[in-house]
């Protein structure tokens, strides 16, 4: 879809990337670390300073103590630490339980371990996960679930009550659990990021993912990081080793300078709640109806009309010069709710030109 936005010369509220400046201070930090010789490669889990600061982070927001040398390690993005993790604990015939609509980078990183993923559907508009069905459908081979919240494509939060009932599942089968938690700081509505890393009987089970491209607004850097007890990290690096070795230095030293202020981070979800609600508006007497979204930076719209989702995405683009994504492109057996996603994460004149054109749709 980005691909023809930018051949129909359309505005792209497809592929979730900002259209909006990363912050000057972190550049120059960027700058300066480069100036001061940071510019070979980095230690294979990370440099320790980020590392340090990831792991103060985590105990300030969760409450969990993380030692930074053997349950940090820095990746080159989210899709990295995910596709380490599953590479390293996933063996062949292993089945993985995935909700779908999901992230696309989960199946064929299942597939290529020689894992077996077995897809459930969520349902709109709320997207929950259903329980019961889990526990009727779990597969003996069962060797891992994977979870997302803020959820990527449907803006859906997890609530306490499903990370409980994650953790007495994953006790009761003895799962491990890679929970995806790239837009931790973009939860909206007054609600608060609850993490696998909160509780302790889960936390020792799990490998948490995280993503700075999407807390700073630099998607384009790929540098994220996987938190995991020392017993999983010790296997995820053995994977990480020889798929990156090492991520970007001078961003690794300027990010374990920037994440030292609160401030920097902690304000992202009101930030993004502002878009969110802008976005909204612009719908405002358009034929497309909002979902629920609590997080991310995306937001569901359904319509009616006669053509598939897919259709109605090229339409769209084509027609109307403005790209979204089809949800169906998030299902592995392409299950059509007549579901559009589009990308809030833009300047308020980029969503103000979408509302205007959506509105005359």
């Amino acid at each position: 879809m980005s691909k023809m936005a930018l051949e129909e010369n359309a505005l792209n509220l497809s592929q979730g990337f900002p259209d909006f400046p990363v912050s000057p201070e972190l550049i120059e930090a960027i700058h300066r670390q480069m100036c001061e010789g940071h510019n070979q490669y980095a230690p294979m889990p990370g440099v320790p300073a980020l590392r340090q600061v990831i792991a103060q982070v985590i105990e300030k927001t969760y409450q969990r103590k993380t030692d930074p040398e053997t349950e940090v390690t820095i990746t080159a993005g989210g899709t990295e630490a995910l596709f380490a993790a599953i590479a390293a604990l996933v063996h062949p015939g292993d089945e993985v339980i995935v909700f779908d609509p999901a992230y696309d980078s989960y199946d064929p990183a299942i597939r290529l371990s020689g894992g077996v993923p077995v897809h459930i559907n969520l349902r709109p508009p709320h997207f929950a996960i259903p329980w019961e069905e889990v526990k009727s459908r779990m597969p003996p081979r069962t060797r891992l679930i994977l979870v997302n919240s803020p959820h990527n494509p449907t803006g859906a939060v997890l609530s306490p009550s499903d990370w409980q009932h994650l953790e007495t599942l994953a006790l009761q089968h003895d799962l491990l659990v890679l929970s995806d938690e790239v837009y931790e700081r973009l939860i909206f509505d007054g609600l608060v990021h609850q993490s696998a890393l909160a509780s302790a009987a889960l936390a020792n089970r799990s490998v948490a993912v995280f993503s700075f491209g999407k807390t700073f607004h630099a998607t384009g850097w790929k540098v994220g990081y996987a938190v995991a007890a020392p017993a999983l990290t010790a296997e995820i690096r053995k994977a990480h080793q020889f798929i990156t070795f090492s991520v970007n230095t001078p961003v690794q030293w300027a990010l374990a300078e920037y994440m030292q202020t609160d401030a920097h981070y902690l304000h992202l979800g009101r930030f993004y709640q502002r878009k969110r609600d802008l976005f909204l508006e612009q719908l405002n007497g358009s034929s497309f109806k909002p979902l629920p979204c609590r997080g991310s930076y995306f937001q569901l719209v359904a319509y009616e009309d006669a053509r598939t989702d897919r259709q109605m995405a090229e339409h769209l683009t084509r027609v109307h010069k403005v790209a979204p994504i089809p949800v169906s492109a998030f299902y592995r057996d392409g299950t059509d709710h007549k579901l559009l996603r589009f990308c809030f994460a833009k300047q308020d004149e980029t969503l103000a030109r979408a509302g205007t054109i959506l509105r005359a749709c």
